[in-house]
């Protein structure tokens, strides 16, 4: 019962990071995808920049391009982050883990949270795939002949005549990797600052913008390990059939053609947007979880 219920409150924890969220994640993948070109100015400049552009272009929906594939997906896939994260508290974690919080308690915190991305990935990689095609499609002008896609039902149909299962999976390690690196600090951060805002044992006001503030640094730290792998996978689940063989392949490629300076600087490119949403969207995402637990339990 237990299990259940974790997985009905991170559902709705999930609902609610979508909706706050999606917005800056579209920002996020623009910058992740936009070209290099030595010597040419980028193609935005900033967060603001990008957001403008978007919403001159696009119009304000534009912002919620690829929207619908990861709110379909979030319930059965939050409801899985939490359920693997409880089952993961099971076979790493005691009562004492929580209380005491000493380095060892941690790690073994954070091998917990690292459970979960192996619940999570059977959903979220296909629904990764369509989601960053969607945002980037309108990114330039249309090519005559090439298709548009009107939503993620659509493209996956076209992905899955092309190239079966397979192709509608690509990038499914690369998700897993990110998801269980990410998930390592996210909760781990999470139940220290739930513990050091004493958001169980407040009250009203007080309990609720604790565990907004723990929910959404936590959500910052989820981002430091992934955002490098998040960009390796975005480039890889949106180029060209062929193009790469594996995140190494899309690593080596960004390294040669911008050098390590600016390739480093690459691989955290959209931290700006990540780090923006990361707060709003976390400290919703653990909110609503919160919430629903206590209306559950």
């Amino acid at each position: 019962m237990d299990y259940l219920k974790e997985s009905l409150a991170g559902g709705v924890g999930g609902a609610c990071l979508v909706i706050v969220g999606h917005p800056l994640d579209t920002i996020k993948v623009r910058f992740q995808t936009m070209p290099y070109v030595q010597g040419q100015p980028p193609l935005y400049t900033g967060v603001v920049d990008c957001a403008k552009k978007i919403i001159t272009k696009e119009g304000f929906g534009g912002l919620y391009k690829g929207m619908l594939a990861p709110l379909l997906g979030v319930t059965p896939m939050y409801s899985l982050c939490f359920l693997g994260y409880n089952f993961g508290k099971k076979i790493f974690t005691d009562e004492s883990t929580y209380r005491n919080q000493n380095p060892s308690d941690l790690f073994r915190i954070g091998l917990a949270g690292a459970t979960s991305g192996f619940f999570t990935t059977p959903i979220l990689a296909p629904l990764e795939r369509l989601k960053c095609i969607l945002q980037i499609q309108n990114m330039n002008p249309p090519i005559e002949g090439q298709k548009r896609f009107k939503g993620p039902y659509d493209l996956g149909i076209h992905i899955y005549k092309e190239g079966g299962l397979r192709a509608l999976n690509r990038g499914y390690c690369a998700t897993n990797l990110r998801d269980s690196l990410a998930s390592v600090a996210y909760f781990s951060v999470y139940e220290v600052l739930k513990r050091k805002f004493k958001t169980t044992e407040t009250g009203g006001l007080a309990g609720v913008v604790g565990t907004l503030c723990a929910g959404g640094f936590a959500g910052m730290a989820n981002w430091v390990p992934a955002i490098p792998v998040d960009t390796l996978k975005s480039r890889l689940q949106t180029a060209p059939e062929g193009k790469y063989n594996g995140i190494r392949s899309v690593a080596k490629e960004i390294f040669t053609k911008e050098g390590y300076k600016n390739g480093f600087f690459t691989l955290y490119r959209g931290i700006g947007p990540v780090m923006v949403r990361a707060f709003p969207a976390n400290a919703a995402c653990f909110l609503g979880y919160e919430t629903a637990k206590k209306l559950l339990y």
